[in-house]
């Protein structure tokens, strides 16, 4: 089975969306013959990477209201992440650009580290308050995963990858795809946001019944041993 998950690393509910999907793969039986594929996907493509104003202040003046709604909300977002056992520290969180990220996501797929990746960068934004739009800090968090520094930043100083991306996001656009975190199975189901566990369970329960059952094959008509005039080869020789 493959579940291809399209999500952002400035998304709160991908973070989240993340854990529950985790959750739902460790209690069930076959989770080591499930594939799981991160693609890539902007919230906010014009996003800088030196904003200078808090996530307090994006927010508020993103939705027009004041500070404090806007501190409340992600208040009540911080207690969400933390029934899954994560910590967002939203009062000290850095907006950026997440681009750069999301290209060093497909390098790192290319050494079997991708996964990884994904999880340092959700937890470099969300806890540990670093601006993962710049260059040496995605090569720091990328050592720490067991990537060469070195390579990361010839990386990310050429556009390279930057292609998979584009592709990636033009494919959740093909799919109508307009906020994540958004998981497909095997190309045949869907789950739109950060579900609660039993959705992905159920998911994951129903696509696996269905790569199991083979279907049985019909024949038409009698067997040739009860209809003899019926044309056909069996036993080394055919009808004539």
């Amino acid at each position: 089975m493959r579940i291809d998950v399209w999500s952002d690393y400035a998304c709160p509910f991908c973070y989240i969306g993340k854990r529950r999907l985790e959750h739902a793969l460790s209690q069930f039986p076959d989770r080591d013959k499930v594939e799981v594929v991160f693609r890539s996907f902007q919230l906010d493509p014009t996003a800088r990477t030196d904003e200078s104003r808090d996530i307090h202040e994006m927010l508020a003046s993103k939705y027009g209201m004041t500070r404090d709604k806007a501190k409340a909300m992600n208040a009540q977002l911080a207690e969400q992440a933390q029934g899954v056992g994560l910590q967002f520290n939203f009062d000290t969180l850095v907006p950026t650009n997440t681009f750069d990220g999301h290209r060093l996501s497909h390098y790192a797929a290319t050494k079997g580290k991708d996964k990884e990746l994904t999880e340092r960068l959700l937890k470099a934004y969300f806890t540990d308050s670093v601006n993962i739009g710049k260059h040496d800090v995605l090569a720091s968090l990328a050592a720490e995963v067991g990537l060469d520094a070195d390579e990361v930043s010839a990386v990310l100083n050429s556009d390279a990858y930057t292609a998979e991306v584009d592709q990636d996001i033009d494919a959740a656009r093909q799919l109508n795809v307009t906020g994540v975190p958004f998981f497909v199975f095997n190309n045949k189901y869907a789950v739109s946001g950060a579900q609660p566990g039993p959705v992905f369970t159920e998911v994951l329960d129903t696509v696996w019944a269905e790569e199991q059952s083979k279907p049985v094959l019909q024949v038409v008509g009698q067997p040739k041993s009860q209809a003899p005039d019926a044309e056909g080869c069996d036993d080394g020789s055919c009808s004539i």
